[in-house]
């Protein structure tokens, strides 16, 4: 397996599987942890999404590039795709979407999660909103919390990359990383490697995302909230 192969979903050689989700071997055991401490404070901290392959990043991708899948605003309110030009959709996907290859979901340390003991009814759909996960949402008290573990340092190396709005990912306080492993994956995720996989890869609006690749790294890949310890 190439580093390369690892960082941009094309492997999963570095996994294993939990509770029918895989995630990398190195984060299972803080990640049980994790889930202990949450079960001592009321509350049953499961995965909504973990690792996410290369082709299923495209599928979602293309699918939103297409107008088959929702494009959401800043607030996560559906747009109108036929009003929207080329460019427009591009930006609208990554605000929300990771481009394929370029995903944190990819290496096994990022999960998205929420409690299943503040789902309201056995036939409730979870939906990764802010409304759902703010202070007066249906997750709010356990995102509140998780803040004060991280803000602790008790969350067993877990943070929140996309705790803030830093102009390019929207917030995200379902998104948990596992600092240890995503920090030095991010470190040797070059602005080359990047270029390499958008040239490999089948991407609907390909062009535009190579002439705007610059940003789009910087902006919507690079730009994170570091590591609280």
């Amino acid at each position: 397996m190439s580093s390369f192969d690892l960082l941009t979903g094309r492997s999963a050689s570095h996994l294993t599987s939990y509770q029918n989700h895989l995630l990398h071997k190195k984060v299972l055991p803080s990640l049980k942890k994790l889930q202990k401490l949450a079960a001592g404070a009321g509350f049953n901290l499961q995965l909504g999404s973990s690792y996410r392959s290369f082709e299923k990043q495209l599928d979602i991708w293309n699918n939103k590039a297409t107008g088959k899948k929702a494009l959401l605003d800043s607030k996560g309110h559906a747009l109108n795709f036929e009003t929207l030009s080329k460019e427009e959709i591009v930006f609208s996907i990554l605000r929300w979407s990771a481009l394929p290859g370029a995903s944190r979901h990819h290496w096994g340390s990022d999960f998205d999660i929420y409690d299943l003991n503040s789902v309201p009814s056995p036939d409730y759909k979870i939906q990764l909103t802010p409304e759902e996960v703010s202070p007066s949402g249906i997750m709010g008290l356990f995102h509140h919390w998780l803040d004060q573990q991280i803000a602790e340092k008790k969350s067993c190396g877990f943070y929140r990359p996309y705790q803030k709005d830093l102009g390019g990912v929207a917030p995200e306080r379902w998104h948990i990383s596992y600092a240890p492993l995503a920090g030095p994956m991010m470190e040797e995720y070059s602005y080359q490697i990047f270029l390499k996989n958008i040239t490999l890869s089948n991407l609907a609006n390909k062009e535009l995302v190579l002439d705007h690749s610059l940003k789009i790294y910087c902006e919507y890949f690079a730009n994170v909230a570091p590591p609280l310890f």
